[in-house]
């Protein structure tokens, strides 16, 4: 690694005007004002895809905005290598809350400030770096590597699940590598090894055929609203366990030493609690700690609950209609579309006596999890460890990343999230950034894994 170190610490300055010259490109994909820029950003990295020695590059036009591929297949004995990324970035409102303009990078203490800077344009571009290090130093890979960025993760990668499933052997690989989250603290690596799943829906309740006075009908008829109460007062038990018959029938419980692992991490209850402003902290679960619940036990959430009169002042009427919408984030085996329907028919036979019940099925994402104890994940560790001389922990998130589960599905292949940003960094919002004390450090971090995985095969 010292040749690699010496190469990427000359080349820093360099490699940091270059990430400047990428960030600079308003590639906002929810703004339709800025579809020439997200065809400009994805050039740039096609250019510099192909200057760094990659092959059979290519801007692979969807229904919506471009996928960059691209592959070093050299290396007959070695495994393959898939890095995926995306180039588009978030809207910069409010931009008045912005030190400096969003798409002017500028560094203060060391850190890169611009919209795209941690998530995802700065990540990403560790990995073109990290190839660059390599064929200048080396002259080779030590592994066969594929490159899929795309333009559209921050509006939910509508095109990509289809150009995976459409390109399987293209894109065929032995593992797919992840730089979008972000490490435990300055200087603590970590490995997201699990992320939540989600399924949502919607449903109405109605009882008349329209609203009714409250003085002449009152005491008589049924109240939507009340029966609503009733029926969502169902959906949980006096524990906060979720009381849907099959809910839980495909959930893994922890294994001891993930338990550990969370139990490791530590955590300051009564700062959370301030942080938040709250004086318990008692939803979901009662009888599971507080980090599980977060990110490894799933849940149903009400989202919205409205019904009746909603203006100022009162109206005496009874409602005819009321309307929740639920989110289940869901754990590693739990299917969306079964849990979907295991909701829908409770619900459904739940109903109270006078009233119909009308389900509508919304967005669903598959849940994600690499055993820690995957080969991949554990040379991952390993070059964490030699690069930052420190362990990575392992965690799991609450959120949901469907197309990381997509990617480990349709390829049929393990995901490793290396992540090199910092919690603290303002992804998506005014003054997101970069700590530049992991630009090298990543780049030498993603070389070393590449060099470990391809000593065993």
């Amino acid at each position: 690694m010292s040749q690699l170190s010496e190469f990427v610490s000359k080349q820093h300055n360099q490699s940091v005007e270059e990430l400047k010259e990428l960030l600079r490109i308003p590639s906002i994909s929810s703004l339709s004002e800025h579809k020439e820029d997200i065809q400009k950003t994805a050039s740039w990295i096609a250019n510099k895809l192909e200057s760094i020695g990659m092959e059979h590059v290519e801007i692979v036009q969807t229904k919506g905005h471009p996928i960059i591929y691209a592959d070093w297949l050299h290396q007959e004995n070695a495994p393959t290598v898939l890095v995926y990324g995306h180039y588009d970035v978030q809207p910069v409102d409010p931009i008045n809350l912005w030190e400096t303009p969003p798409f002017e990078p500028d560094i203060r203490d060391e850190k890169i400030y611009a919209r795209g800077a941690t998530d995802d344009k700065g990540q990403t571009f560790l990995h073109i770096k990290a190839v660059e290090s390599l064929m200048n130093v080396e002259g080779k890979l030590p592994v066969n590597l594929k490159f899929c960025i795309e333009g559209e993760e921050e509006i939910g990668s509508p095109n990509l699940p289809q150009f995976l499933s459409e390109n399987k052997e293209k894109l065929s690989c032995d593992v797919v590598i992840i730089s979008d989250s972000d490490m435990w603290d300055r200087g603590v690596p970590a490995i997201t090894y699990s992320l939540r799943g989600l399924a949502a829906l919607e449903f109405s309740l109605k009882t008349a055929n329209t609203d009714l006075h409250s003085g002449m009908f009152g005491g008589g008829v049924q109240n939507a609203n009340h029966l609503l109460v009733q029926l969502l007062s169902t959906l949980h038990d006096a524990n906060g366990k979720v009381n849907v018959e099959g809910f839980y029938d495909d959930v893994i419980e922890l294994t001891e030493f993930e338990k550990e692992q969370i139990k490791a991490l530590g955590f300051d209850e009564e700062k959370l609690k301030k942080q938040l402003g709250l004086t318990e902290l008692t939803g979901g679960e009662n009888n599971y700690p507080y980090p599980e619940k977060i990110n490894s036990r799933p849940t149903l959430e009400l989202n919205g609950i409205w019904g009746g009169f909603q203006g100022e002042g009162t109206k005496t009427v009874i409602p005819n209609e009321a309307h929740a919408k639920i989110t289940c984030r869901l754990v590693n085996n739990q299917n969306p579309e079964k849990i979907q329907g295991l909701i829908k028919k409770h619900l459904e036979e739940k109903a109270p006596k006078g009233c119909t019940v009308k389900v509508t099925l919304q967005d669903t994402g598959n849940p994600f999890l690499t055993p820690i104890d995957d080969p991949m994940i554990q040379k991952a560790a390993e070059a964490y460890e030699k690069v930052y001389g420190a362990s990575p922990v392992y965690k799991r998130e609450g959120g949901s990343i469907p197309i990381v589960s997509d990617f480990n599905h349709t390829l049929n292949t393990p995901v490793v999230l290396m992540g090199f940003g910092l919690p603290d960094e303002n992804l998506h919002a005014p003054n997101e950034h970069f700590n530049l004390e992991n630009f090298d450090k990543g780049i030498l971090t993603i070389c070393s894994f590449l060099e470990l995985i391809s000593i065993d095969r």
